[in-house]
Order: structure tokens, then C-alpha cells, then sequence
């Protein structure tokens, strides 16, 4: 509260008669309880920004791999990181031992560029259905036609769907963490719902062996 502190001015003895001077001050006592005022209030009412995850599917752990049977992924992709390199194989996996229909399962090589063997173009390929679908829904979501949580619950539905694709995702010991980061990275904005990390089967290391 602002206050007025008089002083007394004096009049000289001839009988003039000056004016009073006075001194302002402010008291600042109201502004810092207001102060706190604000701070609760907006503390209270603000949102507070949520950590982003991306969820990967982790299978159980195997005492005997070699007497189960691997189930059947439809729409699968494996990337395997081995150092700096990115090899990748469609489908299931058949080693010579047991060829599949088009003979044994071949490596091929991707990189993180962008060119033909990217693996940017390969999963924007792979996952087209997905990618045109969901573009539908946007615009539908841009036209107010469907919420949000609608658009978030049928993109989710889309990525599961057996037209998309799966990726698992196994390294060996030298692999780079940098490396499984990017391939995260390209997984997302490919809009890939199912990621699963998993381990090299022997068969698998042994024909990564020769691709080296």
C-alpha cells in the first residue's frame, strides 16, 4: 500500500505560509504474496511435458532353442547389425541345411543413406499399407470428420494389422549402439508397430559369418 508521509514545511516568519511537502512510499508486502499467488496457480495448471517411449516387444527367453520351433511371422522383416553393417532377409529363415522354397535364406546389405538398399526406402516399401492408410486417416483427422483418440486408436490398429509389416531386429557383439538406434529411428517414422529385438539363431551367425 502506497503511503504519504507528510513533512512539515515551515513558514518563514514574515507570515508566508508554504506548502507542505510530502514523501511516497511503497509498500511491496501485497506484491509477494500475489507473486506466490500466480506461482501456485500456474504450477498447478500446467501441463508437464511426458518422456516419449517407443515400445519393443522382448520374446521370452528359451532354455532349448533348438527344440522349439520358431512361430511363423507373416509380413516379417529381420534386420541383423553386425559392426557398421545393416543386413536385412524377407520372410522366414531357411539355412542350407533346410532350404525353403526359393532356396536358402540369402543376406543382403542396407545402409542408413539414400539410396536404393536404404533402409528408409526398403520399410516405406515394405509398410506401404500402413503409410497410405494412415494418410487417409489424416486427412480425415484435418477435416474434424474423426477425433483424436479415434486417429490414435485406428493408427494402432493399422500397425498390427497382418498387412503390416513386423521387423525383429538382432546383433552380434560387436554391433554399434548408434547403429540400433537409427534402425529405431527409421522404424518409426515408417510407422512400424510391432519391433522386436531378439537373439541371433546359430545358423544365423554362422551365415552372417560368411557375409563377412
Amino acid at each position: 500500500m502506497a503511503e504519504i508521509a507528510e513533512s512539515g514545511g515551515g513558514g518563514g516568519g514574515k507570515g508566508k505560509k508554504r506548502a507542505k511537502k510530502g514523501s511516497t512510499r511503497v509498500d511491496m508486502t501485497p506484491m509477494v504474496d500475489l507473486a506466490f499467488l500466480l506461482l501456485t496457480f500456474f504450477v498447478l495448471t500446467s501441463t508437464f511435458s511426458k518422456p516419449k517411449v517407443m515400445p519393443l516387444n522382448y520374446p521370452a527367453k528359451i532354455k532349448d532353442p533348438t527344440t522349439v520351433k520358431a512361430p511363423k511371422v507373416n509380413n516379417a522383416a529381420t534386420f541383423i547389425l553386425a559392426d557398421d553393417k545393416v543386413y536385412y532377409y524377407r520372410g522366414e529363415f531357411y539355412p542350407k541345411s533346410k532350404p525353403g522354397p526359393d532356396g536358402p535364406t540369402v543376406l543382403e546389405e542396407a545402409n542408413f543413406g539414400s539410396g536404393e538398399n536404404s533402409v528408409r526406402k526398403l520399410l516405406a516399401s515394405w509398410n506401404e499399407y500402413v503409410i497410405v492408410n494412415k494418410a487417409i486417416l489424416q486427412q480425415k483427422l484435418d477435416k474434424k470428420q474423426i477425433a483424436d483418440s479415434t486417429f490414435t486408436r485406428l493408427v494402432d490398429e493399422l500397425t498390427v494389422d497382418k498387412e503390416a509389416v513386423k521387423v525383429l531386429i538382432k546383433t552380434d557383439d560387436k554391433a554399434l549402439c548408434k547403429s540400433f538406434i537409427d534402425l529405431v529411428d527409421e522404424l518409426k517414422i515408417a510407422n512400424v508397430g510391432v519391433i522386436a529385438p531378439t537373439d541371433l539363431s546359430p545358423a544365423e551367425k554362422d551365415l552372417l559369418k560368411e557375409k563377412n
